[in-house]
């Protein structure tokens, strides 16, 4: 592959999910740089903050755009293309971050189809179908690349024994998967574009808050449905919950989204910066976090004790995932 210097000035770059979190920060440090970046969320407002935020520090003359659009919805997905050849008046683009993503359906067994149908089609299928909304705008360019975010739950399919995690970490291995096929792919077929996967560990986001929203569960406005659910969901982890009030329940979710946005070894903005050094280097693979290079290394290293509950003991022990844990 090589590694060679790719300047962001006077590119066009794509960012999914850039209301907030890494697409926010993405969005802003491309700009920054003198970069022309089309933003998508499903929300007007947060990305409204985020071009204000990027236009602040941008030079002049550089663009920021923003279309709303739920990813996992591919007719919005072309819509998005669409309104990017019309507001940036061009018929390329050299760069796509494939960013937006939420959890949930943690369990196959347990949780409801179409939670567990929703998490996929946003990780997953939000990466196909806005690789293939773009991809004439890609093969229109000169030089291009696709930055795909996966997770370390694109190699580890778990957060612990006794934490199922089966949605999400499937649509994060798929999207590996699928990055990695197409570096080749572009090779022998389109051999001005390349590919990248992004594997983040803990990172300061509100994915969990935002998660919770797009599957109906504002922790603040739980129904009396969806606490019996985090009752049987904590008594199958181990926890007694008998002891705690409903309001104490929904105050204790609220709290973990913030401690998981709040307390994390790396910001949105350090995790964004990572991954642009990566993108500038050319690099296929970028691992985003010392926690994510240490849990690499981990799987690598004993791949059949993987996902025994002495593997996750040692990992704790090397202070990662600590999150999961609290």
């Amino acid at each position: 592959m090589g590694v060679r210097v790719q300047e962001f000035e006077g590119k066009y770059a794509v960012v999914t999910g850039g209301g907030n979190g890494m697409g926010r920060e993405l969005v802003r440090q491309l700009a920054a740089e003198g970069c022309h970046v089309a933003m998508c969320d499903t929300a007007a407002g947060p990305m409204a903050e985020t071009k204000a935020l990027a236009e602040a520090d941008a030079p002049v003359g550089t663009k920021v755009t923003s279309f709303v659009a739920d990813v996992s919805n591919e007719q919005q997905l072309i819509a998005f293309s669409d309104s990017v050849r019309t507001e940036h008046t061009t018929e390329y683009i050299n760069l796509l971050f494939n960013n937006a993503g939420i959890g949930g359906g943690g369990s196959f067994v347990l949780d409801d189809r179409s939670e567990w149908d929703k998490t996929f089609a946003v990780c997953w299928g939000g990466v196909y179908a806005s690789t293939r909304a773009f991809l004439p705008m890609l093969l229109a360019s000169t030089e291009g690349r696709v930055v795909n975010t996966s997770s370390v739950n694109g190699f580890f399919a778990s957060l612990g024994p006794g934490i199922p995690h089966t949605a999400y970490s499937a649509a994060k291995f798929a999207v590996k998967g699928f990055t990695e096929a197409l570096i080749s792919d572009f090779r022998l077929n389109a051999p001005h574009l390349h590919a990248s996967v992004v594997m983040p560990g803990h990172v300061g986001t509100s994915i969990v808050f935002n998660s919770s929203l797009a599957h109906g569960r504002n922790p603040k406005e739980l129904t009396e449905d969806q606490l019996g659910q985090v009752r049987a969901q904590m008594s199958r982890m181990g926890i007694d919950p008998s002891g705690a009030s409903d309001e104490d329940i929904r105050q204790g979710l609220q709290q973990r989204a913030e401690r998981f946005r709040d307390h994390a070894p790396l910001t949105a903005a350090q995790a964004a910066t990572i991954i642009l050094e990566g993108v500038r280097a050319r690099r296929w693979r970028i691992l985003v976090g010392d926690d994510a290079v240490m849990l690499d290394q981990m799987v690598r290293e004993t791949p059949d004790d993987t996902y025994e509950p002495a593997f996750m003991d040692r990992v704790h022990a090397r202070g990662v995932l600590t999150f999961t844990v609290d």
